[in-house]
């Protein structure tokens, strides 16, 4: 096979988001998609940076907040390119809690949030349960955060695919990557697991999760990636949309609505290695936690048990940009942000694929951070 100018490890939103990036900017990319069920599958895709923001976080936030600006263009851009609609649904998130040491929090966060910027509104219980009339009567406070939205991650991948594929790039699916072949200090390619060889001149790896695991590099190339499980639940009402408009969050679950009656209740965060089976505890606690504060949703029907390994990272920023070796470039790490970070990772990753440097603010994602790091102790 010639030489490709991007070979991508992984199909999921963010590796297809690079490749059609790439192929923009006149690369010839290959997209290998091993079909592991990667956390985009299972995620319930919020765009929430400001219901998110936590102390000690501002790294994180701005990247959040600059992810959610280009996401509405790259929706629309998307569209007219794969003719798909990547399910945007600009709906509004409300942050509930459900006692006083919960209300509490809130008002800290609240006072966070309005320090950092954000656009944030405190609601009483009666203008909470104006606002979603689903809500129990024992509701203390809510943040109303009408900026932070949705999407759904199956639409928003199956228009990804269909965009890289109109431009010229190539989608290989069932196609597992065992190595990263390396020539001296430079990266030169991959090989899969039956053994085919596919020389490129540069290697994107955003197989989430799976990062980790890829051989062939030494130790101090690598980027630190650990599975972190999630389990969700994917509802459906049938009498139709309507139970909640808005996305509701409490500090242990949310409930994200779907614009046809569909529902997502996650999600769970567990420190499991590469277990990935769904438990019955793990779903009664998604369930009660949620149903404290909407119990409308006892009445929903369960439709799919999902469990999604997300790709922590020590520091719960993505890796974005080149890696230590000639070559090598990183699109992984991003944690509970992946779908929200998608816009962005591309975008930082098609310009770093032509040459052009990480801008200023962007460095805290710098893959050779942690290299960095190690070498200043």
């Amino acid at each position: 096979m010639p030489t490709q100018d991007v070979v991508i490890v992984g199909g999921g939103t963010i590796g297809l988001a690079v490749a059609w990036r790439a192929q923009q900017r006149g690369l010839r990319t290959l997209v290998l998609d091993a079909g592991d069920p990667g956390a985009w599958q299972v995620a319930a895709g919020m765009l929430a940076p400001v219901a998110e923001a936590g102390f000690g976080e501002d790294d994180l936030v701005r990247l959040g907040l600059e992810g959610a600006r280009r996401f509405g263009p790259f929706c629309a851009e998307l569209t007219e390119a794969s003719g798909r609609d990547p399910g945007l649904h600009r709906s509004g998130t409300l942050v509930v809690a459900r006692d006083r040491d919960e209300a509490d929090e809130l008002d800290r966060l609240l006072e966070l949030q309005r320090s950092m910027g954000l656009e944030v509104n405190r609601l009483l219980p009666s203008q909470a349960r104006r606002a979603e009339p689903a809500l129990a009567p024992t509701v203390r406070l809510a943040l109303d955060v009408p900026g932070d939205h949705s999407v759904e991650p199956r639409a928003l991948a199956a228009a990804l695919a269909e965009a890289v594929e109109r431009a010229g790039g190539v989608i290989r699916a069932r196609s597992r990557v065992q190595a990263l072949t390396v020539d001296r200090d430079r990266v030169t390619g991959v090989r899969l697991a039956g053994g085919e060889l596919l020389p490129a001149d540069s290697v994107v790896v955003a197989a989430g999760a799976w990062s980790a695991k890829l051989e062939g590099l030494p130790g101090s190339a690598r980027v630190p990636v650990r599975p972190v499980k999630g389990q969700i639940l994917r509802l459906r009402d049938p009498q139709g949309p309507g139970l909640v408009n808005r996305t509701i969050r409490t500090p242990d679950a949310y409930l994200v609505p779907r614009p046809d009656g569909g529902y997502v209740l996650g999600a769970s965060v567990e420190e499991r290695g590469w277990d990935s089976a769904p438990t019955v505890g793990g779903v009664f606690e998604l369930i009660r936690d949620l149903s404290e504060v909407i119990p409308g949703v006892l009445e929903l029907e369960i439709g799919e048990i999902g469990v999604g390994l997300r790709p922590g990272s020590p520091d719960n920023l993505p890796s974005i940009g080149p890696g230590l070796m000639a070559g090598l470039h990183w699109a992984t790490g991003h944690y509970r942000n992946g779908i929200l970070l998608t816009p962005l990772t591309a975008d930082l990753m098609a310009a770093a694929l032509v040459g052009e440097p990480l801008p200023e603010w962007a460095t805290a994602v710098d893959p050779r951070r942690f290299a960095r790091l190690e070498a200043a102790r």
